[in-house]
């Protein structure tokens, strides 16, 4: 066999061109459009941010206004998809709500679209189905929370923004700005992050000409994996396992003796530490002085003081967030879809993009199986001839 040289999990692979985000490596930033987004989500709301994904620019004062208009009339949890949601069982993983949720909301904007190529969509069209799933998507997370908690979904409010109607919907009361900013933070922070598995999967199916729900779907499907966007419920697994911060060293000696994988740490493309991570980290800190929780930080500290000093791996964006979406009051069974609410800016972005400049992506593989073999007893129908054959004689 002629050596070829395998990229397991494509790993260094340079596969497209991106506009949407960068990971900065001598700075360890990640960029979108060029924008650092520690200073995005210093300083900017969750709405400006998915217009910057979408537009490139970050939006004046009346772009803002406009768009947050657009939005907040896309916000109710419609009835064809209360209805899909209803029929599934109340044991159902959320992420398989959401995922049949896009399915509904798909079906209908493109109902009467028997032309598969018709329902591509130009990029206005596109831009528009993303906007309408960036509004809808807060009312199908928090139902989804309330339905397993035996509770009546709630009302949309227009005089809300992004970030405090999602926690209205959730919970049904106002949140405090401190929860607010903190929540807003973090559906920056999961907004866009380049060519991950769920984003190249979106782009692998609107590669083949197929429409953006069915691109949106796939790449759900992609980040319910606990490699992916489930991990940050695994890192409130593990807390949940350890209890408190007495109990990390027993805890750590016995996980490592097992070889098991501790969640929350590691990355594929940062080696000197998730970026994203400090700015998550300075908005748990505050839902822990705001909720008066010290046990949380202890715990959270202690861990991760141990496993950098004896591994050197340090902590990934869902580290951070799984504890603070726990402080908030949402269920660990809601954290992955959390990060689809926010990610369908990212995810979006990049199908437009994708559309835009557009190549099948078809990967060669190297076969290792058995040689070619044959059906014994088999005898081929001499009068059938191949295709080649055929443009032999229309040649000759």
């Amino acid at each position: 066999m002629t050596d070829i040289e395998i990229k397991k999990g494509l790993a260094g692979v340079t596969v497209d061109y991106t506009a949407v985000s960068k990971v900065n490596p001598d700075t360890n930033s990640l960029l979108y459009r060029g924008y650092p987004v520690q200073e995005l989500a210093a300083t900017q709301s969750f709405e400006a941010v998915a217009y910057l994904l979408w537009h490139g620019e970050l939006p004046d004062a009346a772009q803002l206004a406009e768009f947050r208009s657009t939005e907040r009339q896309n916000r109710a949890l419609q009835p064809d998809v209360k209805a899909a949601i209803d029929l599934l069982p109340t044991s159902a993983h959320p992420m398989d709500e959401v995922r049949t949720a896009v399915s509904v909301i798909g079906a209908r904007e493109t109902a009467g679209i028997l032309n598969v190529l018709d329902a591509v969509g130009t990029p206005e069209e596109n831009l528009e189905r993303s906007i309408r799933l960036f509004g809808e998507l807060p009312a199908i997370v928090a139902y989804g929370q309330r339905r397993r908690r035996g509770l009546e979904p709630v009302e949309a409010r227009d005089d809300l923004d992004y970030a405090a109607n999602f926690l209205w919907l959730t919970f049904g009361e106002e949140a405090d700005p401190v929860v607010v900013d903190a929540f807003n933070r973090s559906m920056i922070l999961y907004a866009e992050h380049s060519f991950n598995a769920s984003t190249f999967t979106a782009r692998v199916i609107t590669s083949t000409l197929s429409d953006i729900y069915s691109a949106v779907v796939g790449a759900i499907g992609a980040l319910k994996g606990p490699l992916h966007g489930g991990a940050n419920e695994a890192v409130l697994h593990i807390f949940d396992e350890i209890g408190e911060a007495s109990n990390v060293v027993p805890w750590l000696d016995r996980a490592l003796a097992e070889k098991r994988k501790i969640m929350g740490f590691g990355h594929r493309v940062y080696k000197r530490g998730d970026s994203r991570v400090p700015t998550m980290k300075g908005a748990l800190d505050t839902l822990v002085a705001h909720y008066d929780r010290p046990d949380v930080a202890a715990l959270y500290d202690t861990l991760e003081a141990e496993f950098v000093n004896r591994k050197g791996i340090y902590p990934n964006l869902d580290y951070p967030s799984g504890p603070a979406y726990n402080l908030i009051g949402f269920d660990t069974l809601t954290f992955t879809p959390l990060f689809v609410a926010s990610r369908i800016t990212g995810w979006t972005a990049h199908i437009i993009e994708q559309q835009a400049s557009n190549a099948l992506i078809r990967p060669l593989s190297a076969y290792n199986g058995v040689d070619e073999r044959h059906i014994d007893g088999y005898v081929p129908d001499t009068a059938a001839i191949t295709v080649a054959e055929r443009a032999e004689e229309a040649a000759g």
